[in-house]
């Protein structure tokens, strides 16, 4: 057993929270369809850490860029409540809060983007297994990712003030902090337009939403308690619930 694994055990061990599985690896295919494999023999709570993923992927298929040196990390959630698109923002939030990060100018784009004033540093996923039970993958950029390789604006935590970074602490937050969004989204989500606009990226400036049938522009003015987006546009306030939301570029 190398040194990380044995620091990473250690620390869930004192926090009463290791799972039944946990992994660490240097390289994967993906993190989610490793815990895919583990979870369909029966295992109810498994870790799978990565440096690097080769087929790494975000929302609706999307390619995730997963270089290594980075974290890739997908975990098993069991909830009471069932599944519904509130998870992966109470997931966000969690994240923000750990002890590593909440110190951070840190920020959550709807609907599953970690992201800042410079851009995004991770992302989440959410793959439902069942009604009940879903894989929770997490992308963090530790270090910064060649601007070539992705389509939108990006950063890493070690541009955003983190400047010690221990990565079995901070494997070991996230898996706990996403532990902890379970609790609160088996609680109903308790107040979380008001928690999540706190953190809102690009609220009350001007956007573009892409959904089922075409693109609307307005000002996002947060979400709902159920978790819909809230966009006044030119014909009034909108809620939309899937799709993508991105700050209007305006040309001098």
């Amino acid at each position: 057993m190398d040194l990380e694994t044995r620091q990473l055990q250690k620390i869930l061990d004192d926090a009463h929270q290791r799972p039944e599985v946990l992994i660490l690896k240097p390289v994967t295919t993906s993190t989610n369809d490793d815990v895919r494999e583990i979870a369909l023999k029966g295992v109810h709570s498994v870790l799978v850490c990565s440096t690097k993923q080769t087929q790494g992927r975000g929302q609706r298929q999307r390619q995730w860029v997963s270089p290594e040196g980075n974290i890739y990390l997908s975990t098993l959630l069991n909830t009471r409540t069932p599944i519904d698109g509130r998870l992966a923002l109470e997931i966000a939030l969690n994240i923000l809060q750990m002890p590593s990060l909440k110190n951070l100018n840190l920020q959550v784009k709807w609907p599953n983007d970690l992201y800042s004033t410079q851009g995004k540093w991770g992302g989440i996923l959410v793959e439902p297994l069942s009604p009940h039970q879903v894989i929770v993958g997490v992308g963090i950029n530790l270090d910064p990712i060649p601007q070539e390789n992705i389509d939108q604006h990006a950063t890493a935590l070690s541009e955003l003030g983190l400047s010690y970074i221990s990565r079995p602490q901070l494997v070991a937050e996230l898996y706990m902090a996403i532990q902890q969004a379970s609790e609160w989204f088996d609680h109903d989500c308790y107040n979380l337009a008001v928690r999540f606009n706190h953190y809102a990226a690009f609220k009350n400036q001007a956007v573009e939403f892409e959904h089922h049938s075409g693109l609307c522009s307005g000002i996002f003015i947060g979400i709902q308690d159920d978790g819909a987006v809230n966009i006044e546009t030119s014909a009034g306030l909108q809620q939309f619930y899937q799709g993508r939301l991105r700050r209007l570029e305006t040309s001098l």
